[in-house]
């Protein structure tokens, strides 16, 4: 009996470190070549220990005797990339990680932010060298993506968040929450108390399509949807329009499927999971029953996961469909996403405003659309083909970044300009003390499993400057930067008062039969951040 990796992995590799046999694959080293979706296990080689399903850190990894139903297909997935990798048996080269020498003294870092890519960045540093981290979030809540942007009905991706625990616990990590640097702080003033910064803020704005059309009401970022379910506190959450039978998704990525998937799965199932309460309501009484996602190439380019296709075809009461196209997938490589949708029934899009009986996602490739008609208010959507009539179009075409105060910014690329995570200025020199990590580093690419590559090297190239003596020595200590918060913001949120919220929350989910009830607004979060009251 081998193990098979399964639809929520989070692809951080943490199991491949631990295999004993060097069975799990891309390894970090293979997927410098290009970007990869998931990690393999291969099914000849597997010696079943079991090693890789206690380490990982979403529970992904089961048995391969133990997949029941649609979940047997990822024995088929492992198995068929080591069929058309079979080069994927060699070992990395050896490393180890870099250490600052012994006796170095302090070194204090300010991380910005506490989503994956700020986890892994404290946890390298906790682990590698004597730093002190201080955590710093704008929200009083800690988490960033997994929080806000992983789709309530993932619970196991969810679970990473157990991984990251222990770091806000860690002796050497102090966090201020409730902060907002640029407004609260400056960047100069994080260097007078920190020897480094390191950003990991992010991309929280989205792509425009740059389409006729794409400001009419009923036009909707998926950006704006997702903090929507997610009870993102930040953000204003007006009730969303579900009236329309039929809801255009444009992008063929995750988040699409996401959205796709949240708007069709039966509400009682969503109400098991910490989805917001407002949103809740309204689907209640939406009328949507037909999702059409639309994909400007074919399925091969799609953005979306193998896992998550596979997800899509497994939500009670909800067809996944293709929209017939003269453009065949007959002929597609094993393995590949393209032959994944060849017996999926194939549709012929309809493009008058009421949609087939039942409740259908329906896969559209090859179809970009040019503009959003209607007059005050969308109504349809044009392509080069047609004009789908809807409602609600949601625009779900990747994530951008935005300046970071204090420092350079590149708006084509919508990142911070660095080198191994070193900010550059614009004379393409290293800005000393200051480094980014994540999606401000890289751009909107990647899941959150491959910030924990991206972390391991920004501090590698971090404690390389601190062992060579290129970091700017703070003038102020710890205290003193805990005091000028405090002098600032009457309402920082450190460790006892974000496990107050982080109780509360839970203990109102677990009233209800789910893992959370969020707190939908910042002084709704900061009225229960009352260390104690929540005890029992």
């Amino acid at each position: 009996m081998a193990y098979a990796v399964t639809q929520s992995c989070c692809n951080d590799a943490t199991c491949v470190s631990v295999c004993p046999v060097n069975c799990i694959h891309p390894t970090p080293q293979e997927r410098e070549a290009g970007a990869v979706e998931m990690v393999f296990i291969d099914p000849d080689t597997c010696i079943d220990c079991g090693a890789c399903a206690d380490a990982c850190p979403t529970g992904a990894i089961v048995p391969v005797d133990l997949l029941r139903g649609p979940d047997t297909v990822f024995a088929d997935l492992n198995r068929e990339y080591y069929e058309a990798h079979p080069e994927s048996a060699t070992w990395d080269a050896r490393t180890f990680p870099t250490t600052v020498p012994q006796g170095f003294g302090a070194l204090r870092v300010a991380v910005v932010g506490t989503g994956p890519s700020a986890a892994y960045a404290a946890r390298a540093l906790l682990t590698t060298s004597p730093a002190h981290v201080t955590m710093i979030d704008r929200l009083p809540v800690a988490g960033g993506l997994l929080r806000s942007g992983v789709a309530p009905d993932h619970p196991d991706t969810k679970r990473i968040e157990d991984a990251f625990a222990w770091t806000y616990d860690h002796l050497r990590v102090s966090v201020q929450l409730n902060v907002e640097v640029g407004t609260d702080v400056t960047h100069a003033e994080l260097l007078e108390h920190h020897d480094a910064v390191v950003y990991a803020v992010g991309a929280a704005e989205d792509k425009v399509l740059g389409i006729p059309g794409e400001g009419l009401a009923g036009s909707v970022s998926a950006t704006a949807l997702v903090a929507w379910y997610n009870a993102q506190p930040d953000r204003a959450h007006g009730d969303v329009d579900l009236s329309s039978e039929r809801v255009v998704v444009i992008g063929n990525g995750n988040v699409a499927l996401d959205v796709a998937r949240v708007l069709l799965t039966e509400p009682d199932v969503l109400a098991r999971t910490d989805i917001a309460d407002h949103a809740l309501d309204v689907l209640r009484r939406s009328a949507v029953r037909e999702v059409v996602v639309l994909g400007r190439r074919g399925p091969e380019d799609a953005s979306y996961s193998r896992s998550e296709l596979v997800g899509m075809r497994t939500i009670p009461g909800v067809d996944l469909v293709v929209e017939d196209h003269p453009r065949t997938v007959e002929a597609a490589p094993v393995g590949s996403k393209a032959a994944m949708l060849r017996d999926l029934p194939r549709v012929r899009l309809d493009d008058s405003e009421a949609p087939a009986a039942g409740k259908r996602v329906v896969l559209a490739f090859w179809s970009a659309p040019v503009a959003l008609e209607g007059e005050g208010a969308v109504t349809g959507v044009r392509t080069a083909e047609r004009v789908l009539a809807t409602g609600l179009v949601v625009r779900s075409i990747g994530y951008r970044g935005t300046p970071v105060p204090g420092l350079p910014f590149d708006e084509t690329t919508s990142t911070v300009p660095n080198e191994r995570g070193r900010v550059l200025d614009a004379e393409g020199r290293p800005i000393p003390g200051t480094y980014v990590v994540g999606w401000i580093k890289r751009g909107s690419r990647g899941g959150i499993g491959a910030n924990r590559a991206c972390a391991q090297e920004t501090v590698e190239a971090l404690v390389e400057d601190a062992s060579a003596g290129l970091l700017p020595a703070p003038s102020g200590t710890a205290g003193d930067f805990a005091a000028l918060l405090r002098w600032r913001r009457k309402d920082v949120v450190g460790l006892r008062r974000m496990r107050a919220i982080d109780r509360a929350e839970r203990l109102a989910g677990a009233s209800q039969g789910r893992p959370r009830r969020k707190l939908a607004t910042v002084p709704e979060l900061l009225a229960v951040a009352v260390p104690g009251r929540w005890r029992r």
